[in-house]
């Protein structure tokens, strides 16, 4: 009989102990699981005593230990986090002259925050890594089967809509089909998008979050092991694009022909990529993927419309913005897209922070993906790595790992940042999740002297600024250049 020891957890590639190092890590887990599905779909009536709270105060906990050796201190996310919660509580007190509101505002904009705070602190090695993953691939697989379920018997079994003209009628269905959004076409006829609940609980946001684990879901791919391979990647891709297609969103459609675009361009150049992608959208289209909605200037007028008010009201409020979570209350609809809703809700301040962060992450991702930029390293002795590894043996990491990962996370962000062009989510939970992704894969490979340190915050902090400016100058040209098309 074996000797007593620490409890082993057993996961699919390998097991480890699960030690109170290791707890943090399963229970961040399970925190993220809660805010992308809610507490009532995971704990239903146990979630009255707000057991996410409960969750975050033990990972606070479990967090100490690791805090001093984390690479939390060292990265400029953590700054441009800390600036963005603070951006958020002054725009409140200076766009709404609402002290209350102003406190009240942090801890609003903490639980998706935090995310990029619990990935740095305990997912210090490649397997949790892929656990990460996992978890993304099980919530999008939740809400995937329960929506095609609700397609099967909500909607097949005469329980429809159907000739149901009223928004009465309409929010009536929506209400009794959490996981599905009945919508008219412009044609009159009634169509069904897949979404989640809570942080995804539209079509689009839904949509983003798909995109963006297509390519993660890669990281679980083992050269030679056909089986692993069919079984953890082709097949869940496979149901994720399907589910991309339910949600039918066309921001969603653009961002898989970017990312399509993105990695074609490697192998077969830029000019074979884009008519790749074109040849993409025609067939896209012609399976109806988006609804029957159209893809054009005109169809986009409306939210163009809205990003020209959006920039009226940063001219306004050019500092603090008219208030975090407030746009909507100045427009008819929010602005449907991150930069606008982050320059107008926050102003400057919030947009500089937002960029910072934005820049910080696309930066290193785009290092990691350089084969220019990593170069065969060294395995490191744990006593010496200023990473924190726990009892975890460290995992061997070769350069092409490196790259391979590198370009994974640049076509997720790319999924991301193209889906939140027509999207007001400048705040969303994925994003700050795979700034976290990236910066623990690059101390991994700074570990090993594969790669060159992070940029010094004295020269990240001009090149923020020069991000945001030339992000609104952006919006500026498509909205003159929108202007000439009509």
């Amino acid at each position: 009989m074996d000797s007593p020891g620490p409890f082993r957890l057993s996961c699919f590639w390998r097991p480890y102990s699960l030690s109170p190092l290791n707890m943090g890590f399963v229970v961040s887990v399970l925190y993220l699981v809660v805010n992308y599905l809610t507490p009532p779909t995971v704990f239903g009536p146990l979630a009255a005593f707000r057991v996410e709270l409960i969750l975050a105060m033990v990972i606070t906990v479990l967090s100490i230990p690791t805090l001093a050796r984390s690479i939390v201190l060292k990265t400029p996310q953590s700054l441009a986090l800390i600036g963005l919660a603070f951006a958020g509580s002054l725009s409140i007190l200076f766009g709404q002259h609402w002290l209350g509101g102003a406190v009240q505002a942090f801890p609003a904009f903490f639980p998706c925050a935090f995310a990029y705070f619990l990935v740095c602190l305990h997912c210090n090695s490649k397997r949790k890594l892929q656990a990460i993953v996992l978890m993304l691939l099980f919530v999008c697989l939740f809400v995937i089967a329960h929506g095609y379920i609700d397609l099967l018997h909500g909607v097949a079994e005469g329980n429809s809509v159907g000739s149901a003209d009223s928004e009465a009628s309409l929010e009536i269905w929506n209400s009794e089909h959490p996981y599905l959004l009945a919508m008219k076409s412009g044609g009159g006829e009634s169509f069904y998008r897949l979404k989640g609940l809570g942080l995804i609980n539209d079509p689009n946001d839904f949509g983003q979050l798909l995109v963006c684990v297509i390519p993660l879901v890669f990281i679980l791919w083992r050269p030679k092991n056909v089986l692993r391979n069919l079984t953890f990647v082709v097949l869940p891709v496979s149901v994720l694009l399907y589910g991309t297609y339910l949600t039918h969103s066309r921001g969603a459609l653009l961002a898989l022909l970017a990312m399509a675009v993105v990695a074609a361009r490697r192998r077969i150049g830029t000019l074979p990529a884009l008519l790749l992608a074109s040849g993409l959208f025609v067939a896209a289209m012609s399976l109806h993927f988006t609804g029957g909605r159209e893809i054009s200037a005109n169809s986009g007028s409306d939210r163009t419309e809205l990003w020209s008010e959006s920039l009226q009201l940063l001219k306004s409020h050019p500092l603090f913005g008219v208030g975090i979570g407030n746009l909507s209350d100045y427009l008819s609809y929010t602005a449907h897209n991150s930069v606008m809703v982050c320059a107008a809700e926050l102003g400057f301040v919030g947009l500089f922070f937002w960029s910072l962060f934005l820049f910080s992450t696309v930066r290193d991702a785009l290092e990691m993906a350089s084969s220019e930029k990593v170069s065969e390293g060294k395995q490191i002795i744990p006593e010496e790595g200023r990473f924190h590894f726990g009892n975890a043996k460290i995992e061997a990491l070769n350069r092409d790992e490196v790259n391979r990962l590198g370009r994974l996370l640049v076509l997720s962000l790319t999924g991301l940042l193209v889906a939140g062009w027509f999207l007001s989510r400048a705040y969303v939970i994925t994003l700050f999740l795979l700034g976290g992704i990236v910066e623990v894969v690059y101390e991994m490979a700074l570990q090993r002297g594969m790669i060159s340190h992070r940029l010094r915050l004295a020269r990240l902090l001009p090149l923020a600024v020069g991000l945001a400016i030339s992000l609104v100058l952006l919006m500026y040209i498509v909205l003159r250049v929108s202007n000439l098309m009509r």
